[in-house]
């Protein structure tokens, strides 16, 4: 359902977009895509945050309290897995949206998406699953 506009859409400031790197992950071609992990050798310059080497992550880069968890709809997420999920974003429709689970059937989704029409719930996933069935 589209027609339901989020109650406040404040602007979601990052602060850092980047994915922090693993030290010396550009050295080697086994650590290149890999995620951050906190270096702990003793005379290590990222460990000891001297100038010029990579950042580490810390408490700082962390997102503003009103906008964190947010979609870029201006809602936040709730996974729905049945229609009784649905029935407690009664009150709270215009700050959650349903997202569909994905291991819901689609004879299931089909009835969650229309009982959030009747609701006014918006579903972030709404298409997801739902092909028309074919003339065979």
């Amino acid at each position: 359902m589209a027609g339901v506009q989020p109650l406040s859409k404040k602007t979601i400031v990052k602060k850092r977009t980047k994915k922090f790197a693993r030290h010396q992950s550009d050295l080697f071609m086994r650590i290149q895509r890999s995620s951050w992990r906190k270096p702990k050798g003793i005379d290590g310059r990222v460990r000891r945050r001297f100038k010029g080497a990579l950042p580490m992550p810390s408490i700082g880069y962390g997102s503003n309290k009103k906008t964190r968890n947010i979609m870029p709809n201006g809602f936040r997420s709730v996974v729905v897995s049945n229609v009784a999920d649905l029935e407690m974003l009664m009150m709270h429709n215009r700050t959650y949206c349903a997202t569909v689970a994905h291991s819901v059937s689609s004879r299931v989704r089909r009835q969650i998406i229309e009982r959030a029409e009747q609701l006014a719930i918006r579903v972030s996933n709404a298409a997801a699953k739902l092909r028309a069935e074919e003339d065979a």
